[in-house]
């Protein structure tokens, strides 16, 4: 599933290249896409406006609609949104097709092989009862930063594993797998330890480990994998995934010291990696 790094470079396209152009055209192929209205309703909110901002919460995409609405785009596993003329071919499984003005003419196609994903237009007065899920993320590392108060807040709260904490977006909203594991891995704290016996000194360390890894994976792009299911709005790849120090590579020698090997264990329902040298 994107993560933060993805969403938030998806999020740089479409302020670039999506926002302030009118959507002339919208058509809704797979109805599950837009499951949480309807095909109907999201043709008749889309059509005739003009993005005014594209924002970020967590995983979630929201772009604000000159006509008070707004629209929310959550990928999921598999979901991409892309930005293409309108003479080229679109992929298979684009459910969802916006047509833009300008020269030259071009469509923000939204695709989903796993139709997980979805897009939602809403009147954000109701946002509480159609999205209700936006007002239960925590603090943002990136978009509204996150201070070592809040982060030792949180994590006292429970005592589940650090690396099961981290993944909670309620708590801190945005870190998945992936980052979970690199973050850990830089901040050399053991992804089993409670949550709430994570010391002040580790608290410190885990809070800049955060935001440096968060924002090297932004600057690359974010991370794509082998099933290459994430793109950048244009379909590029990112390439932080050659700077992945554990996730993934369980079995090989740790790249940080070079004594120890990566070991994996399921934590929190997601299998985990890391060094038990550098992370004991």
């Amino acid at each position: 599933m994107p993560e933060l790094p993805e969403v938030e470079t998806v999020r740089r396209g479409l302020e670039e290249r999506f926002v302030g152009r009118r959507i002339e055209h919208v058509e809704v192929g797979r109805e599950r896409s837009v499951r949480r209205t309807s095909r109907e309703e999201v043709i008749a909110r889309l059509t005739g406006t003009t993005p005014t901002a594209a924002r970020r919460r967590g995983k979630y995409l929201i772009v604000d609609l000159d006509s008070g609405d707004q629209m929310m785009i959550h990928l999921r596993m598999s979901g991409q949104v892309l930005i293409d003329s309108v003479t080229t071919r679109r992929p298979a499984h684009t459910h969802v097709v916006l047509t833009l003005t300008g020269r030259p003419a071009e469509e923000l196609r939204f695709v989903d092989p796993r139709t997980f994903g979805e897009v939602v237009v809403y009147d954000p007065d109701v946002a509480d009862s159609v999205v209700p899920e936006l007002a239960r993320l925590g603090p943002d590392p990136i978009a509204e930063g996150l201070d070592p108060a809040q982060l030792r807040r949180s994590l006292s709260s429970t005592a589940r594993a650090v690396k099961a904490a981290l993944l909670d977006q309620a708590l801190v909203a945005g870190i998945g797998n992936i980052y979970g594991d690199e973050i850990l891995h830089r901040a050399r704290i053991h992804p089993k330890r409670p949550a709430r016996n994570v010391s002040p000194k580790q608290i410190r360390r885990l809070h800049a480990c955060i935001h440096e890894v968060l924002n090297e994976a932004i600057a690359a792009g974010g991370s794509t994998l082998d099933d290459a299911q994430y793109v950048d709005l244009m379909g590029e790849a990112g390439s932080f995934q050659d700077r992945h120090r554990v996730y993934g590579r369980a079995g090989e020698r740790c790249l940080s010291c070079g004594r120890g090997h990566v070991v994996s264990a399921v934590i929190g329902g997601r299998t985990t990696s890391w060094c038990g040298v550098c992370q004991r």
